[in-house]
């Protein structure tokens, strides 16, 4: 990830604040509870309204919401408090995101497939509970309580300017002059980790390359198929999109081409740094195809060897020499490093140059 997001806080954080009301004060305490009632939701009013509101809504969606509560209320009825506690520390656990990315040692996360294990039938209501919640965000009972996410998208690019996507660079976001909306992806898969479907420092505008043709369902912080993995079985650091401090990603390329007219990603040595960061760069590659993508921009034609083509007519018209073309364009990548795909034209014009490309032209 090129730089992280400025987390926006907006009214649409209530629904995790229901969601922790629900998953700790109404199911966990199913089994002294009594029988499923209303009166389980008197210490938050809001809520209670906005489940009776539900009971009495002719709506799909609406029907969807208080049934899996009170199914799932049902099913804690019948838990252990040993049970109950190791729920309450998974679900605490997956919406520590940060700490995820981290790989922070200190938190045990759950997936799909472990609570298969733990409890099949209760694993089958949170997957369709968890996984269908976001979709409900619609619903006009809920957008009265919370606003809805065109507003907390407005809200948030008027935060985050910069226009690009930030997992690639290379790609715009819309912004607040769109009428339409980038898709907010799962940064740790909704399919895949239960309980933080809404949970807003789990969802990340992306552009529609990330999102749909690249990460998928990929899980930024698992992998149990590499082997340099074994370790940590499959766990492993990744960018966190809302990290309070910024990085600098170094980009370093080398070219084994002399004839820049027909250049293709063979001819690139791509190299990322610094070495603190490894880790998460290794898993951002991995999950975004980061350098596939840049190895095919540098050879686009109207990308890469436009960029070339910049330089030789800056010469060839105006006797620049590609140096100073070089040392005007670094300092502006210094100032707007995403315009134009600075941070990637600039070490691949680098490596034009120590390669050669502008010798004999």
């Amino acid at each position: 990830m090129l730089f992280p997001y400025v987390y926006v806080p907006h009214p649409m954080e209530i629904l995790k604040h229901f969601l922790d009301f629900i998953f700790y004060e109404v199911w966990c305490k199913a089994p002294v509870s009594g029988s499923y009632r209303f009166a389980l939701f008197d210490d938050l009013p809001e809520l209670k309204e906005l489940m009776e509101t539900f009971h009495y809504s002719d709506t799909k969606g609406a029907d969807f919401f208080n049934g899996h509560v009170e199914r799932i209320y049902e099913i804690f009825s019948n838990l252990t408090q040993e049970q109950i506690a190791l729920l309450a520390s998974w679900y605490g656990a997956n919406n520590e995101v940060e700490k995820i990315c981290c790989n922070d040692p200190s938190i045990e996360t759950v997936r799909y497939s472990d609570l298969e294990d733990f409890h099949p039938e209760l694993a089958g209501q949170f997957s369709k509970f968890f996984k269908g919640l976001y979709s409900l965000l619609g619903l006009s009972d809920l957008k009265a309580k919370t606003g809805n996410i065109d507003d907390h998208y407005q809200a948030f690019m008027t935060k985050n300017i910069s226009g690009k996507c930030p997992f690639c660079g290379i790609h715009d976001v819309k912004g607040v002059y769109h009428r339409n909306r980038e898709a907010y992806d799962h940064y740790l898969p909704k399919g895949v980790y239960p309980f933080n479907s809404i949970n807003f420092k789990n969802l990340a505008p992306a552009c529609h390359e990330c999102n749909s043709s690249y990460k998928l369902t990929k899980d930024p912080a698992y992998n149990p198929k590499d082997p340099l993995l074994t370790q940590t079985n499959g766990k492993r650091k990744a960018f966190y999109p809302y990290a309070a401090n910024s990085h600098k990603i170094e980009l370093n390329l080398k070219l084994k081409c002399r004839d820049w007219t027909d250049i293709n990603p063979l001819d690139i040595e791509m190299t990322f740094g610094p070495e603190e960061l490894k880790e998460q760069i290794t898993t951002w590659d991995d999950v975004y195809g980061i350098q596939e993508r840049y190895k095919a921009k540098c050879c686009g034609e109207n990308d890469g060897k436009y960029w070339i083509e910049q330089v030789l007519d800056e010469w060839r018209e105006d006797d620049r020499k590609p140096d100073d073309f070089l040392k005007a364009l670094s300092r502006n990548t210094e100032k707007k490093p995403y315009a134009e795909a600075n941070f990637l034209k600039v070490p691949f014009l680098n490596a034009c140059k120590k390669a050669g490309l502008f010798d004999n032209l």
